[in-house]
């Protein structure tokens, strides 16, 4: 059988309700016959997910002064990086950020705050400005704040939060090279503790970061196995001042591919292309909505700035897709 063959029998497989093996993701994963599986993602991603891509824009509401030492962060206070350093922003500059973010058409707007977790008094301001603008603008309102208990996510879903971040971020057998202040299973517990307390969850991962093919298909797996509704892919944007900041970037094909096959595990997921996709995607993130992904993080992330939603938003059209 001939490569292009097997990954059209994968794909059929997985079209009939078959999940992908760990062995068969991994084969994925180092094929040349990218284009073919490029286009076997994007069938099974409007076969599950029709034509439609999520948009969705970030604020970061609480920047820098983060006591954990993650390796590819510029917001740690390990590191010398240089960011805009702020407290948590006041009320009305967070709402209308999200009525900023309503009229330039995103679906939702995710409030990021720079915490291991929360202390109680600006934990409670967030909630305050969350049923602020649940009152004031007709958008969606996810939040990633670290670690969080059963309690405090109960009170977020019921002040309108509709999903809770937290990624992996590197899979379980490399986690130790990236961050050495907590572990993976840490933020395995806080992603089950917002499901259980019934929030969707949006979990993802960081390549580029020095991990093996293998540990990009164990982190898809491990991400899987959390049942998110919502999984962004990140490419690591080597930030000055960091232990990642000589990192070499990976290929555009060695995205594509992860893109690809971690669709080809997470087949009904929306699989967002986020942080580094208009560094490494000289055509904006067109190549990735047609492989497998079917949603982007518009107008800049937490320290890196990116597309103005007008641009994302004509180009979404321009390819066939709507939001």
């Amino acid at each position: 059988m001939n490569e292009s063959q097997f990954i059209r029998d994968i794909m059929n497989d997985i079209l009939r309700g078959s999940n992908i093996s760990f062995d068969d993701a991994e084969a994925l994963l180092s094929t040349d016959e990218v284009l073919t599986l490029a286009e076997c993602a994007n069938e099974i991603t409007r076969s599950f997910n029709s034509h439609k891509v999520d948009v969705e824009t970030l604020l970061n509401a609480k920047s820098g002064n983060c006591p954990e030492d993650c390796s590819f962060c510029s917001q740690s206070s390990h590191y010398s990086s240089w960011i805009n350093k702020y407290p948590l922003l006041d009320k009305k500059a967070i709402v209308e950020k999200a009525e900023a973010a309503k009229r330039a058409g995103a679906s939702s707007f995710c409030l990021v705050c720079a915490y291991r977790e929360p202390p109680e008094n600006d934990f409670q301001r967030i909630c305050e400005t969350i049923s602020e603008i649940k009152k004031m603008v007709d958008i969606n309102v996810n939040v990633s704040l670290g670690f969080m208990t059963y309690d405090r996510a109960r009170e977020l879903k019921a002040v309108g939060v509709k999903r809770y971040n937290h990624n992996l971020e590197a899979s379980e057998s490399y986690f130790a090279k990236i961050c050495r202040t907590h572990d993976f299973q840490n933020r395995v517990r806080t992603a089950k503790i917002v499901k259980d307390a019934g929030l969707e969850l949006c979990c993802g991962g960081i390549i580029g970061m020095g991990e093996t093919i293998r540990q990009r298909v164990e982190l898809g797996f491990s991400i899987a196995s959390l049942a998110p509704e919502e999984v962004p892919l990140n490419i690591l944007v080597a930030q000055k001042g960091t232990p990642f900041q000589d990192t070499v970037h990976i290929s555009t094909d060695d995205i594509l591919r992860t893109i690809s096959v971690w669709r080809f595990i997470m087949p009904t997921t929306i699989l967002k292309i986020a942080g580094g996709r208009e560094v490494h995607f000289s055509d904006q993130g067109r190549t990735a909505l047609r492989a497998g992904a079917n949603g982007l993080i518009t107008g800049g992330y937490l320290t890196v700035d990116g597309n103005k939603a007008s641009k994302d938003l004509q180009m979404i059209r321009e390819i066939g897709l709507h939001t």
